[in-house]
This record gives C-alpha cells, sequence and structure tokens, in this order.
C-alpha cells in the first residue's frame, strides 16, 4: 500500500507538471565527493578547554562543520556548504542505522525506528562581509562579526573583519591577513605564557614559517618588526626547553640506573617523581648521590 501511494503520487506530479514542463520521476542524484574543511563534536569531558578558546568555543558547542575561505565568498561558493552539512548529516543517519542493526540484526520490520542523530551547525568565515550571502541566507548579527541565518540553516557567518581585538575572537582573528593577522598575533604574544591561545597557535605560526616573513614597507612595519622579535625569542625559549627537557630526560634515567647497580631499590611513587622532575642540575646531584648511597634516604632524603 506504501509503494502504491508512493507511485501514485509522484506519477501525479509527474503528468501534471508534463503539461507544461519537462519532468522525469526516480532522477538519480549523484553526489561529488567533497571534504568539509573541519568538522568539531563537543566532548564534555573537556569543557574546561572549550570555554578558554573564546568565541571559537562558543561557536563549536555543537556539532558543527567549519568552512573557512581565504577571500570573502560570494553565493555561488557559499552553496557548497549547505550540501556538504545535508550530505554529511545524511552520513551519520546512514552510520546509526548501520550500528543499530549490528545491535538487533533479527528483528523482523521492514522500517526500523529512525535515530535521533542531529544536525550539525554549519560556521562560515570569511574575511569581509559577503553581502550576498548575509542578503540570501536572511542572516541576522548576533553579536560583533557573527551573523545568525534562518533557524531551519542551523548556519553562522563569521566576518573576520568586524571583530573585536578583544580576547575572546583571538583564535578566529588569527585567520586574517594584513595588518588585522599582525595585530592578532601581536595580540597573542602580549598573552600569558601558559595562555591556550599559545598553546594552539605558536607552534603552527613557527611550522608554517610565519616567523619569517619578509618585512613590509608601508605602515604595518612597526607591526611587523614587533612580531619578529617575539618570534625570535619565543623560538629562542623554545629551543633552551628543549635543549633543558633533554637534559634531565637524561639524568633522570641516569639517577635511577646508578640506583639499579647499586642494588637499591626505588618506590614507584619515587620512580615518578624522578622522570618528571625537570630542574637538570637537581637530578645531577641526585645523580651524584646514588653513585656513592646506600639506600634511597641517602639520594632523596627529602622526599623518601
Amino acid at each position: 500500500m506504501h509503494n502504491r501511494s508512493d507511485q501514485f503520487t509522484k506519477s501525479l506530479l509527474r503528468d501534471g507538471l508534463s503539461l507544461a514542463s519537462a519532468a522525469e520521476t526516480e532522477v538519480e542524484v549523484l553526489a561529488a565527493t567533497q571534504k568539509i574543511d573541519v568538522y568539531s563534536v563537543r566532548d564534555p569531558a573537556r569543557e574546561s578547554e572549550r570555554a578558554a578558546m573564546g568565541l571559537l568555543g562558543e561557536l563549536s558547542a555543537e556539532p558543527s562543520l567549519f568552512e573557512p575561505f581565504q577571500g570573502t565568498p560570494g553565493l555561488r561558493q557559499v552553496r557548497h556548504c549547505p550540501r556538504k552539512q545535508l550530505t554529511w548529516h545524511h552520513e551519520l543517519e546512514r552510520r546509526v542505522r548501520s550500528a543499530a542493526r549490528s545491535v538487533a540484526p533479527d528483528e523482523d520490520t521492514d522500517t526500523p525506528p529512525q535515530p535521533a542523530v542531529a544536525f550539525p551547525a554549519l560556521v562560515v568565515i570569511g574575511p569581509g562581509r559577503p553581502e550576498t550571502v548575509l542578503d540570501a541566507y536572511r542572516c541576522e548579527p548576533v553579536q560583533a562579526g557573527v551573523y545568525q541565518a534562518v533557524p531551519g540553516l542551523a548556519m553562522r557567518v563569521v566576518v573576520l573583519a568586524e571583530l573585536p581585538r578583544t580576547r575572546a575572537p583571538l583564535l578566529l582573528r588569527l585567520l586574517g591577513s594584513g595588518r588585522r593577522f599582525r595585530e592578532a598575533v601581536a595580540d597573542l604574544a602580549a598573552l600569558p605564557r601558559d595562555a591556550l591561545e599559545k598553546s594552539v597557535a605558536v607552534p603552527l605560526l613557527l611550522h608554517f614559517g610565519f616567523d619569517q616573513q619578509e618585512p613590509t614597507t608601508d605602515e604595518e612595519d612597526d607591526v611587523s618588526a614587533a612580531i619578529r622579535a617575539w618570534f625570535e625569542e619565543y623560538t629562542q625559549q623554545l629551543r633552551d626547553e628543549g635543549r633543558n627537557q633533554g637534559r634531565a630526560e637524561e639524568a633522570a634515567r641516569a639517577v635511577l640506573t646508578a640506583l639499579r647497580v647499586r642494588g637499591i631499590a626505588v618506590p614507584d611513587i619515587l620512580r615518578k617523581r624522578i622522570l618528571i622532575e625537570k630542574d637538570p642540575e637537581l637530578l645531577e646531584r641526585w645523580h651524584e648521590r646514588a653513585i656513592v648511597a646506600a639506600s634511597i634516604e641517602d639520594v632523596l632524603p627529602d622526599l623518601s
């Protein structure tokens, strides 16, 4: 009965539309292979890290596709993104259905209940204001530099040029170019050494060679020079830390080796304490004691 009704519906539409159109039924849709730039799913165990990410953390509060553009995207370019969004949601549903069938393969039903799969949000990021996109999708501003499309689309548009020069959108501001990028890097440099933004961005900036950009010849010279100076200082600090870490690891192994040769048992808690010690000079003093020690107390009198 269901199939008969379905066929009737399609046939009626086809024949009716054929009076004034070229109409077909059962038209196969071939989806070309597409790649989502970045797909993010919230991890409840890492809420503190997400909160520290500022605006980027807010935008990743729900399963989301992130689609950044180097230039300001037009409507034709952005239309590819909802296609990815819909196709990916269909794939997520397929995976859940497949998993449900594998758990209960003997259920005698042609139409198993459709598992609920959250529809992923879409975040489009571009340097400038995409007027045609904002108009076509009826986007409304929700905060500085962020626009929300009509609810059914689950789509937000981030305009990097309109983001305020504050810490909250810093990770996103680093996606900009020219002076905005330089300002973002300068703001990054001013953060505390243990800032989450530095742990994320600095290794990537160094890896991709942004510390070796040629100096500009316009009004951005001062900003560029400050950034290069900071990169040089930071890179040297990383090298020094790497050398110290290698020296500490080697010294810790030497302490444990000396204790083993002396036949001295090392409790697990003290073994871990030796291995996590970062001060090479302290470890070397422990090593000197271990060479002549009769017990672990002779090596670590304050810890044993």
